[in-house]
């Protein structure tokens, strides 16, 4: 690895807000010119940080769950323990706690300290430029490449995302191989809502990472229950995660105070692609469940 990459990506600009919006293509090209450099520099920046970060790893998740999760992959006929842990908040939606939220505090810390790296971060397009967020996922240009964050974030998809989502969505198994994910900071007076949609997902796990100080109010996640035709509002509390089915309509209501910041993982297939809604009798066993695709990673990238 080169020296002082570091340095030279803390001289590099990042295009005008305005530019990013409309995608221009000087956008594209600033983002493949710099591929390389960015990525060293996160490598640099997170070998001259480790003594002021603590590890990211298994210990910030919620006990109950990592016992639970942990005895699955030994044998996954004990998954039961998992489904237990999971709550049905609105039909097809599902919530637990996911991180522990006395150590939120770690990986939060590890964000702060990233966001104020001066690397340059590309914000998730697709999401008004979110202001407060970034891409986490090596498909995404611009994402946060720090080794140690890396190793994290493949971990919360393989050993807990794509197992709870197999054994809640029996028919996502297979169209699960791909990831995406992206975080986003809403805040009032700046991006305060997301209008209803759904995602280009086959599953969807948004995690929130206030920590138990940080109190907002506003900014419920609305549901709509096709049975009903009316909306489920759920509010996050620290560590908390919903699940569902990427097609699900739902959308963020406007925050009134304070900050909500979360984190988004997505699951699909190979070349985007997503099983067919309505199909949901598909069977597997556990120990189908219990396993890690071979499939190797495509370039696919919704936004």
């Amino acid at each position: 690895m080169r020296p002082n990459q570091l340095q030279r990506a803390r001289a590099t600009s990042l295009p005008s807000r305005e530019d990013m919006l409309q995608r221009s293509p000087s956008v594209q090209q600033f983002w493949d010119d710099n591929t390389e450099l960015f990525s060293e520099a996160w490598h640099e920046w997170e070998a001259s940080e480790q003594t002021n970060l603590l590890p990211l790893n298994d210990a910030l998740l919620d006990s109950k769950l990592r016992e639970a999760v942990t005895q699955a992959w030994q044998d996954p006929n004990k998954e039961k323990a998992v489904r237990e842990l999971l709550y049905e908040v609105a039909p097809g939606v599902f919530s637990f706690q996911l991180f522990a939220p006395e150590k939120l505090a770690i990986l939060r810390d590890f964000l702060t300290k990233a966001a104020d790296a001066e690397i340059p971060l590309r914000p998730p397009y697709g999401i008004v430029l979110n202001r407060g967020g970034a891409m986490l996922d090596p498909r995404s240009e611009g994402y946060l490449a720090a080794p140690e964050f890396q190793h994290f974030y493949r971990s919360l998809l393989d050993n807990y995302m794509r197992p709870i989502a197999r054994l809640l969505f029996p028919e996502v198994t297979g169209y699960d191989t791909q990831t995406f994910g992206f975080s986003i900071q809403y805040q009032p007076n700046k991006d305060t809502s997301l209008r209803m949609h759904s995602d280009a997902s086959s599953v969807t796990l948004n995690i929130n990472l206030n920590l138990p100080e940080e109190h907002f109010t506003g900014s419920g996640v609305n549901f709509y229950d096709a049975n009903t035709g009316k909306m489920v509002e759920q509010v996050f509390e620290p560590g908390i995660a919903l699940i569902h089915r990427g097609h699900v309509p739902h959308a963020a209501q406007p925050i009134i105070s304070g900050e909500r910041t979360n984190m988004v993982l997505w699951l699909y297939g190979d070349n985007g692609q997503i099983p067919m809604q309505g199909i949901n009798n598909t069977q597997h066993d556990a120990k189908q469940r219990w396993t890690t695709p071979t499939t190797n990673f495509d370039r696919y990238a919704p936004f």
